[in-house]
């Protein structure tokens, strides 16, 4: 079990819990197609916003298995909305989690998102002590990799056509990090 002491600060941000304020800028940046082209969801609407806040202001702690710790970013100084990322409890048994992100398209290629994800693999290892942590994306998604990438995972799997998503098959890619790695490059 992990119950974060929020909000987190890094070097240049804060990671909080969302709360209903949100909604807006929530709605603003899960609303463009460019945003949501690699995810599983079309852009949000307006009923999807509403809908996404309402999961997100809970997912403040990794209490049991099955649960996600999803964490707005913003920037530190100005409290300027970044995008948010999430740390999944996938497995007790075999102390697995899995990372993801999404950035506002505003403030992409700045370290960002790198610099907030790389927060919580300490969480997953450090704080909730897992064994593997893994970041599952689309294929096509270079960016994505690239992010995964300088966080010192490794890409495990390339899985042809194996999901069907917006009407497409499409591939997915699978990176994963073990705790011993991560402790290795501290």
């Amino acid at each position: 079990m992990f119950v974060p002491d929020l909000p987190i600060r890094t070097e240049r941000l804060l990671l909080r819990a969302f709360t209903t304020d949100d909604l807006a800028v929530v709605r603003d940046y899960r609303g463009r197609p460019e945003v949501t082209r690699y995810l599983y969801h079309q852009p949000y609407d307006d009923a999807a916003a509403r809908a996404a806040i309402d999961r997100l202001v809970r997912r403040t702690a990794l209490r049991a298995p099955g649960d996600v710790l999803n964490l707005a970013v913003t920037l530190a100084d100005t409290g300027e909305f970044l995008g948010d990322v999430l740390l999944s409890w996938t497995s007790g048994e075999h102390r697995q989690g899995e990372i993801g992100y999404v950035a506002h398209p505003a403030h992409t290629g700045r370290g960002y998102t790198t610099e907030a994800a790389r927060e919580l693999l300490r969480i997953g290892f450090d704080g909730l002590g897992l064994h593997r942590i893994v970041g599952r994306l689309d294929a096509r998604n270079t960016a994505s990799a690239r992010v995964l990438e300088r966080l010192g995972m490794r890409r495990e799997a390339h899985l042809r056509e194996n999901e069907f998503v917006k009407g497409e098959w499409t591939d997915e890619v699978v990176y994963a990090l073990l705790a011993r790695q991560w402790r290795a490059a501290d």
